[in-house]
């Protein structure tokens, strides 16, 4: 018996001691990581250079003007609604015949949606264009008396209308200090620090804090060209930019 147990004890399996797991290295942060935390908000813009930058502005070109043709406040806001993710070349193109026709909510609704279409046609999402175009005629003539309301809250009312198109005609038709933030607009006052914004109503109330009650009128103008004309989206033409010493962005070429 007394072997037997012996060579029980015998065959029992030792337990083996699992190596101690070695201590995590600390994971060293990417350069990319650690330059992109080091990086500073750029410093903002002081009152007085706002005001140098609109000085500026106004003295290249005092009247600035919108690009998209219109008659009166009903083909401005028709024209508005028409160039949302399009062109206002390719919106004149299309609006020089259309308003020879119908330049009234009334002659819009007697032109009538399908007509519409075959003159809008070469506009992106005409299709859908064309129904806010007409449903839009038929509220401004069942609610408005036929006229473009007064007010940012009753023009978005309308159908195909949103914020930036109530900023335009106020501001257009009716000299209101409205400013209308587009992709022109809303990369310039990012890219130069004027006023960053993540929203396009972010950048337009940051504007409006900023820029003088006298540039006022003009400003979203102003801002529009720049941006379609010298702070252009992939190669900004920093050597000829009227603002290129107040600009805080880090890439100029100036």
């Amino acid at each position: 018996m007394a072997k037997i147990i012996r060579a029980q004890r015998a065959r029992k399996p030792t337990v083996r001691s699992l190596p101690k797991k070695s201590a995590k290295k600390p994971v060293a942060k990417s350069p990319a990581r650690a330059a992109k935390k080091s990086l500073k908000a750029p410093k903002p813009w002081t009152p007085a250079e706002v005001r140098e930058a609109f000085e500026r502005f106004r003295k290249a070109n005092p009247e600035p003007k919108g690009e998209l043709e219109h008659l009166n406040p009903y083909t401005l806001l028709v024209a508005v609604v028409l160039s949302a993710q399009a062109t206002d070349a390719g919106v004149n193109k299309a609006t020089r015949t259309l308003f020879a026709v119908a330049d009234t909510p009334q002659k819009m609704l007697a032109l009538g949606e399908e007509k519409l279409r075959d003159y809008i046609r070469t506009i992106g999402l005409y299709r859908t264009k064309a129904k806010n175009v007409i449903a839009l005629s038929e509220k401004l003539i069942s609610d408005f008396g036929g006229q473009v309301p007064r007010t940012r809250v009753e023009i978005e009312s309308l159908p195909g209308a949103g914020r930036k198109t109530a900023n335009v005609v106020l501001n257009m038709a009716y000299g209101e200090h409205t400013l209308a933030v587009d992709t022109h607009v809303f990369r310039v006052a990012n890219r130069t620090g004027l006023a960053p914004g993540k929203t396009p109503l972010e950048v337009e109330l940051g504007l409006e804090k900023v820029i003088p009650a006298a540039f006022m009128l003009h400003a979203h103008h102003w801002l529009i060209l720049h941006g379609r004309y010298t702070c252009l989206a992939r190669k900004p033409r920093c050597e000829v930019c009227l603002i290129n010493d107040l600009c805080r962005w880090p890439e100029k070429t100036v």
